[in-house]
Formats: C-alpha cells, structure tokens, sequence
C-alpha cells in the first residue's frame, strides 16, 4: 500500500468499508479480506475515497457482494462500480471542503485523548502511585487491598454508588435517527427518543465481548439491556468522575462465564474503592470535571461536523452542489 490509496473491505459483515491510507503509515500490508486502489493520474484519491462512501456507491458494493453467510465482493464486480467523476479540478476542489471537515474533526479527536491522559495520568500518580501533594508527609499503612495512605478507608462500591442494571426491557430495537444518547454493552452506539437519566454517570457494559468496559455519559442520557449503571451517592466523599477512573479498567471487574462473559450486579457492588481525603478528592475531582466538560464540547461539536459533512457529501458527489475551483 502507499499514502492515499484506497482500501475496500471486501469479505464479511463489513463489506463495503472504505478508508484512504495515511501519509504517516509505512511498510503496511493489506489482508485478503480487503482491496487496494491507487487512483490514476486523473483521479485525486481524496476524492475517490469520498466517491465509495457516497450511498450510491455503497449501494452498489453491498448489491455486488455475493454469498449469504459471508458476502464476499469479487474484484472484476468493484470495477463495475459508477461514480461520479468529474473533471480533475472540480474533484480536487470537493475533496477540499470535505477534508476541512475531517481536518477539524480529526484535530478535536486528538485534543479529546489529550484531555482523556490528562485525567488518566493524574489518577494513577495520586490514587495508584501514591504521589499526590503532600504524599512525603503521610505514612503508609497497611489495608486488605495493600499499602494505602495513613487516614484512607477502603470501600465497597456499592456502599458509594446507586448501582443498577440498565433498562432491561430496552434494546436496540428501539433505538430511533435522533434523539437522546443510549448506551448499550458495546457502548454510546444509538440514540432513543427518551432520556432515563439526566445528570452524570458511569456506564458498563455487563456482558459480551466488551464485558468490563465503561464509558462515562454525561448530561442526558440512557442505557439499555446488558448494562449497568452507578453514580456516586456523596460526591464529597467519592465523586463520580473518581469512581470512573477507578473501576475504567476492565480488569477490576470480576468476570464470569467462559463463551459469553459476563458481570452480576452483585459482585459489581462488592468491587472495593481507596477513599483519600476530601480535599484530596475535592481537588481530582475539579480537574477531572474540568476536562469532562472540555470532552463533551468538543465530542458535540465532532457529532456536528459529521452530521454537517454527511449532509453535504452526496450533494457535492452527485454535482447536485456546484463548487467553484
């Protein structure tokens, strides 16, 4: 593969996937479950790679690909393919304005996992390492989960947290094109014209292939079958952007089941929680709040980049938008 190239899925669920190769990616090899395409000296690849994401376009792959229990998309039918394709200036020029909403929307998502270690990184020197301000003058003591500072209490999550499945009589079924966020065991993937809940809290997925993995949800929102979902009680004494970082790796979830994982409620409740001080929570947790709230402007203004992109995509590719060049 070389820099802007075009890769096709063309083998299983997913057939029809396309992506442009980075200019950062070097010495990459494609698999058989996928084709390369190098656009032609007439054809800017920006462009092309929009072309295939346009809903004709992926009519088309999807329509070609034969098989039922794995579709599978032969190479002479992905040449069979109609595009749009207009001449090389035109094709450089809407290229131009839907990667200005890429560019925009690639930025924010590296400034989105600034913010996601910012918050890591000062949870795991105070709470795991044990170098918060002041750690020189504390004496550390023994408890049942280790060495933990002198005056920290160890508790039960449950005795922290309103812990409760998600809404089990709602699956994705339900889920409508707009409306408010619902998380499912895969995570924030739909929307539902409801919300169940209206403040901040934490969302883990309870069985499944991402059984053990949360994600924190803020403002209003929903979660479905398959869930649970906790926030805290006292949020002087531990508040709900700390109980996120603490229970975020899926490994502090005890885990049953050997083909289908899963969590019960009750062995979430007994997962055990290092209380430090409330000042000390006090100061995490206004960092941390901080940088949620950063999180959350900058992931609304991504869901608005996209929906703004889709919206003009087929419009430019069909040439149902003129674009001066």
């Amino acid at each position: 593969m070389h820099a802007d190239d075009v890769c096709v899925t063309i083998v299983g669920a997913n057939v029809g996937d396309v992506g442009r190769v980075p200019a950062t990616l070097r010495g990459a090899n494609l698999t058989e479950n996928a084709a390369n395409i190098t656009a032609l000296t007439n054809v800017d690849p920006r462009f092309l790679n929009y072309a295939l994401l346009e809903a004709n376009a992926q009519g088309q792959l999807k329509q070609f690909a034969g098989g039922a229990a794995q579709p599978k998309l032969a190479l002479y039918k992905m040449e069979q393919v109609a595009v749009f394709c207009p001449p090389l200036r035109l094709q450089r020029r809407i290229a131009d304005i839907l990667s200005a909403y890429d560019d925009l929307i690639e930025n924010n998502t590296k400034r989105i996992k600034i913010l996601e270690e910012m918050a890591r990184s000062l949870y795991r020197e105070w709470f795991v390492n044990f170098r918060f301000p002041g750690h020189e003058k504390v004496k550390m003591v023994s408890s049942p989960t280790g060495k933990v500072p002198g005056g920290w209490s160890i508790v039960s999550l449950g005795d922290l947290a309103d812990i409760q499945w998600g809404d089990t009589s709602t699956t994705k079924a339900s889920y409508v094109a707009y409306g408010f966020t619902a998380y499912s065991a895969s995570g924030p993937d739909g929307f539902l014209d409801h919300a169940d809940i209206i403040h901040d809290g934490v969302v883990l997925s309870a069985i499944g292939a991402q059984c053990g993995k949360s994600w924190y949800a803020r403002g209003s929102w929903s979660c479905i079958k398959n869930t649970i979902r906790f926030w805290g009680t006292d949020q002087r004494r531990a508040s709900t952007p700390y109980q996120f970082h603490v229970t975020r790796d899926p490994s502090y979830w005890p885990k049953r089941g050997a083909a289908q994982p899963f969590i019960s409620l009750g062995d979430a409740k007994k997962g055990q929680v290092v209380i430090p001080n409330a000042e000390l929570m006090g100061q995490f947790t206004a960092v941390v709040r901080t940088c949620l709230a950063q999180q959350g402007t900058l992931t609304a203004a991504n869901s608005n980049l996209r929906s703004q992109r889709d919206l003009l995509l087929p419009r430019l590719i069909s040439g149902e938008i003129s674009v001066v060049p």
